[in-house]
């Protein structure tokens, strides 16, 4: 399905926001950066879903001996890591500086960088991004799935396995007056 052209995108600094997030944070300490960078990527798959932003999660790579990559998670989230040497903050930095012609031209609507990093905070809004600090988005993605969740349970089919049961008062006296010819 393709997007539309004027979407938002979040660009999240992965391991800012595993630093800041309490439950990251204790899952990091217990089970290790591993799991704690899976439980971002996985809260940040249906937030990503729900808000329809296309949502770049990176990773430094900084000292590690390897070259950034990409991983696609679904339509709306992306994983990248940087390359050797290379920190999410100017990983993020170049693509708000990249992003900033397309700001202009109204070809993206929105560019939202995820940082509780007070330089990174100043560069982004700089050129034109807005900044969310890592408290204020974990707030929002919270939020986001409280909302998704009321959506979902709204939607939800009756628990009998019988249609009539399901339909309203109205729709089953006109089904009751068809089957008698009337």
């Amino acid at each position: 399905m393709p997007r539309s052209l004027l979407e938002a995108v979040l660009l999240v600094d992965g391991y800012n926001i595993i630093g800041a997030w309490h439950c990251l944070k204790k899952t990091r300490d217990s089970a290790g950066l591993e799991a704690a960078r899976y439980e971002l990527i996985e809260a940040l798959t249906n937030y990503s879903a729900f808000q329809g932003y296309d949502t770049q999660i990176v990773f430094d790579a900084q000292y590690q001996d390897t070259i950034g990559n990409k991983e696609i998670i679904t339509d709306n989230l992306s994983v990248h890591y940087t390359d050797f040497g290379q920190t999410a903050d100017t990983y993020i930095e170049k693509a708000c500086a990249n992003a900033r012609y397309s700001l202009a031209q109204s070809l993206i609507s929105r560019m939202i960088v995820a940082t509780s990093d007070r330089a990174q905070q100043l560069m982004v809004q700089g050129y034109g991004a807005e900044w969310m600090s890592a408290l204020q988005f974990c707030h929002e993605v919270e939020a986001t799935v409280c909302r998704a969740k009321q959506k979902y349970q709204s939607r939800k089919q009756s628990k009998s396995r019988f249609l009539a049961n399901s339909i309203d008062d109205k729709a089953r006296q006109r089904l009751a007056q068809l089957r008698m010819g009337l």
